[in-house]
């Protein structure tokens, strides 16, 4: 997503931040009838179609929310106005915003383009839609951007992969996605089959396999960082593909969660998308 510093004079689509606070206090400047629509209450969002273009308010709260918060905001009008934000370059009027929290948006923004099957289809992700906030200088933006970016690719593989259905998850799949991926990022990529892990007494893992009609693949990703003297971090992410451990005993009402035993293993890879972006 760009992020530019600059103010148009014309804008055909603009997104303008309210707090409560700041609603009740500029709500004069507004057609007084909007206030029976929009008081600037979290994930309000009332859209003001004029004749020069459309201004989307985006309530977020009261002013002592937290940054998670006001992501959550973006997330949500990200989802509920997909087909009707154009890929535009858009103002952002957000004086209630600071640094750290106008990031967030942004992160939000990207964040609630997810839908599976993943496509970027969203107007968010379109090269002709930009973001104009004149609140903060080109290179902070250029910063946020970057991790927003970074982030937002991180967990929608994720997501993608936790949604997958069982017959499109197998051990040598995941594998060849991981070898890529360490490809694209330059991460080094290890993986012992089973012989490897019997010579390296992995019996609780091996045992677990068991219950497998494929042969489990135990895969090290390292990302190393160019950072001198910095600290070593180690995640372990358990990935059972999909649990069918006594799929014959279990309540059928949270069957559909057996696809996601494979978060902890999902979480490390966008873990690792995110450092390498």
């Amino acid at each position: 997503m760009k992020l530019i510093n600059k103010k148009n004079k014309n804008y055909t689509q603009v997104f303008h931040l309210f707090t409560e606070e700041e609603w009740t206090k500029t709500s004069k400047n507004f057609n007084k009838n909007i206030s029976t629509f929009f008081t600037g209450k979290k994930h309000e969002v009332f859209v003001n179609a004029h004749e020069e273009g459309i201004t989307y308010f985006i309530g977020i709260g009261k002013s002592t929310l937290q940054n998670f918060e006001i992501q959550q905001v973006a997330v949500k009008f990200s989802q509920t106005q997909k087909g009707k934000v154009q890929p535009v370059p858009t103002l952002v009027i957000a004086d209630c915003l600071n640094e750290k929290q106008f990031e967030e948006f942004v992160k939000g923004l990207l964040l609630g383009t997810y839908n599976y099957p993943f496509e970027k289809t969203h107007a968010f992700w379109n090269a002709k839609f930009e973001l104009h906030f004149e609140n903060l200088s080109q290179k902070k933006l250029d910063t946020i951007s970057k991790k927003a970016e970074a982030l937002s690719n991180g967990q929608t593989a994720c997501q993608e992969w936790l949604n997958k259905p069982a017959n499109l998850k197998k051990p040598d799949t995941f594998s060849l996605y991981l070898k890529n991926l360490a490809k694209k990022y330059d991460l080094k990529y290890t993986s012992f089959n089973r012989k490897k892990c019997e010579e390296l007494g992995l019996g609780a893992y091996l045992s677990v396999n068991q219950g497998s009609a494929y042969d489990a693949a135990f895969t090290i990703i390292e990302y190393k960082t160019n950072v001198k003297n910095a600290v070593t971090f180690g995640l372990v992410g358990k990935c059972v593909l999909f649990d069918t451990g006594g799929i014959s005993l279990k309540n059928p009402d949270n069957m559909h969660y057996m696809k996601s035993d494979m978060g902890g293993a999902t979480a490390v890879l966008g873990t690792l998308i995110y450092a390498a972006e």
